[in-house]
């Protein structure tokens, strides 16, 4: 089982906002596995080791040094915290500060030194959805399941959740007798169902409050219909997962919900890449990252794609102005990175995607609020 603590935006806008000489940025792809955790203690301390060498070239006083020092040897000797871990490992460190998140996706190992902390890997989590709901409703049973990128299904417990239809309309049957005890007709079943469907959105309705993963209904026609209606949840998905769920095993929902999810996923940057041809023949869209970094150091920045694996060593200035380095050392940054942070902190959205999904294969494509 993988242990995750995925970053909230907020985490991340805390993180971009940051700043310390030295800020030390370390992404290490590990192992769920407790008994190979070794090689991926190893693997952290030679991280560390090019950090340190890094910091040393740059002058960094030893006084500065140390203390990063010190708090990796303690996640180095830490046995309890190597026995619990995901797919990969991400270290912010300043001279006072050690923060840790454990990630499900698999990234690069990597180390970076600056003034400022790498956040680029982070994107991913707090963009297109990972993780979802299913709602798997029928006449004869109902449950809800909670679905996450790699861990197991699991049922999630809600207070005041009928059992199943007969539990949430009072009736044994799910066909509605008249007085003389004729079975009634279809409308009448639909409007059972829509009875239903609402005490069942009524229980999730605290439950789900707040959250913004998209609910998938698992159900037969018009059962699944009739829920999507009354739905008051609005992340509710447009599709559906067909056919009665009532003794689908778990990790079958899960599977399907995934695929419904990666095709949320190509919708949002098909709608995405639409949007930004339509802006660019209104000057309202750019690849040029100069372009990009100035719009978003004013605020102008609406929406910005970015290649999770871009990594362009330099400096913006207070103005907009990049300035692009020959080399990654302790004093550049990621120009790509620092034109996220400012575009997140004016209230921009971010989405991280592959290269191959922005417009122009460009490193990052910005739609602006209006032209600059």
């Amino acid at each position: 089982m993988l242990h995750i603590d995925l970053p909230t935006r907020a985490d991340i806008l805390s993180l971009t906002e940051a700043r310390a000489h030295p800020a030390v940025t370390i992404y290490l792809a590990t192992t769920p596995l407790t008994q190979a955790a070794q090689a991926d203690r190893i693997a952290l301390r030679n991280l560390l080791d090019t950090a340190v060498a890094q910091l040393t070239a740059a002058d960094t006083p030893k006084r500065a040094i140390w203390p990063i020092e010190a708090a990796v040897a303690e996640i180095i000797a830490d046995d309890g915290f190597w026995a619990h871990q995901a797919n990969a490992l991400a270290v912010f460190l300043t001279t006072d500060s050690v923060r840790t998140f454990r990630l499900p996706s698999k990234l690069s190992s990597s180390v970076h030194v600056s003034d400022r902390f790498h956040v680029m890997p982070l994107l991913r989590s707090v963009t297109f959805p990972h993780e979802a709901y299913v709602l798997a409703i029928g006449a004869g049973a109902l449950r809800l399941i909670e679905v996450t990128a790699d861990l197991p299904a699991r049922s999630v417990a809600v207070p005041g959740l009928p059992r199943d239809m007969g539990d949430a309309i009072g009736r044994r049957s799910h066909v509605a007798k008249d007085k003389e005890g004729r079975s009634g007709e279809q409308t009448s079943e639909v409007a059972l169902m829509t009875r239903y469907a609402r005490e069942v959105d009524a229980a999730l309705r605290p439950v789900l409050s707040g959250h913004e993963s998209p609910l998938i209904v698992a159900a037969t026609e018009p059962m699944a219909s009739v829920y999507r209606s009354v739905s008051s949840y609005p992340h509710t998905a447009a599709e559906v997962i067909p056919g009665s769920a009532d003794h689908t095993p778990d990790h079958e929902l899960a599977a399907a919900a995934r695929g419904i999810l990666d095709r949320i996923h190509a919708g949002q940057i098909e709608a995405l890449k639409a949007l930004y041809a339509e802006r660019t023949s209104q000057g309202r869209a750019t690849t040029d990252i100069a372009q990009a970094a100035r719009a978003a150091t004013f605020g102008a920045v609406d929406t910005l794609m970015v290649d999770m694996d871009a990594d362009l060593p330099g400096a913006i200035d207070a103005d907009g102005a990049v300035t692009f380095a020959a080399a990654d050392d302790a004093v550049a940054y990621g120009v790509v990175d620092e034109i996220v942070a400012r575009a997140l902190l004016a209230g921009g959205r971010i989405v991280a995607a592959r290269k191959d999904d922005i417009p122009g294969g460009a490193a990052l494509a910005a739609i602006l609020r209006y032209a600059v």
